[in-house]
């Protein structure tokens, strides 16, 4: 059983802690000892009573971004675990990209979290501890659509794959957990043009299912946690067996 105080006098900083995964690791790491630190882009949205501490920046806003550094350094310190959470897609597919859809979502999703956490990342590495998650996607690891906020979530895996080997030797330790689909207001829109759209997603995951955000917060506590003390570098699924296999063309093709 995992201790109630696993985390105790440990500071968490959570980036789009107010969104219902964000919301999920928040009250997990909460809960088990956490001094947790939320960040979103709305002060409105940091209400959690799992919550020590709050900060509102945007990651499209880079002298937003400059500003909340030292802010969060002045009253919180250095965290010792940083799980950078936030992200958001809507172009679907090829066909939906423009030139602001793309520079939109590349500039949330990849530019906007390494100018975040770059400097909080060297600050842990200068103390000689830390431990950091990035929350990316199946969709970096193979094509689900989203294609430009896809080749974000890749650029993040390869950033945090250069932290690992870069700074592993100053204490640090970096991972990546990519989630499958998870019910959440992120699949609103989907639902409001189709409402039977996710049980069409049972057929596509072994699991029969999609993951829900406790189980992706569990995964995200487990690697930022001792237990994981050598595991670094890692880009882990939680994604109900999604990226393991196509299971359609098993029961289509094979099974036909």
């Amino acid at each position: 059983m995992v201790s109630k105080a696993e985390f105790a006098g440990k500071t968490v900083l959570v980036t789009g802690a107010g969104g219902g995964l964000g919301s999920a690791i928040v009250a997990l790491l909460a809960e088990r000892g956490a001094r947790v630190i939320g960040c979103d882009q709305s002060a409105d949205q940091l209400g959690s009573p799992h919550l020590a501490s709050h900060h509102v920046f945007d990651l499209l806003d880079r002298g937003s971004i400059e500003a909340a550094i030292p802010a969060i350094l002045e009253k919180d310190g250095v965290p010792d675990i940083l799980i950078n959470n936030a992200g958001w897609t809507r172009a679907e597919t090829l066909a939906a990209l423009t030139p602001d859809r793309i520079e939109h979502e590349l500039d949330l999703n990849l530019t906007g979290v390494m100018l975040f956490a770059d400097p909080l990342i060297k600050a842990m590495a200068a103390r000689g501890s830390g431990s950091v998650v990035f929350i990316s996607s199946v969709n970096a690891i193979a094509h689900f659509g989203n294609p430009a906020y896809a080749a974000a979530k890749a650029g993040i895996n390869a950033y945090a794959k250069a932290i690992a080997v870069e700074l592993g030797r100053n204490g640090l330790r970096a991972n990546v957990v990519c989630p499958g689909s998870i019910r959440t207001a992120a699949w609103d829109h989907r639902l409001a043009k189709n409402p039977d759209v996710l049980g069409k997603l049972k057929r596509l995951y072994p699991l029969g299912r999609i993951v829900d955000a406790t189980e992706v917060a569990e995964a995200v506590a487990f690697l930022v946690s001792d237990r994981a003390s050598g595991i670094t570098g890692a880009v882990v699924p939680v994604d109900a067996g999604l990226t393991a296999g196509f299971l359609p063309f098993i029961d289509d093709i094979l099974g036909a």
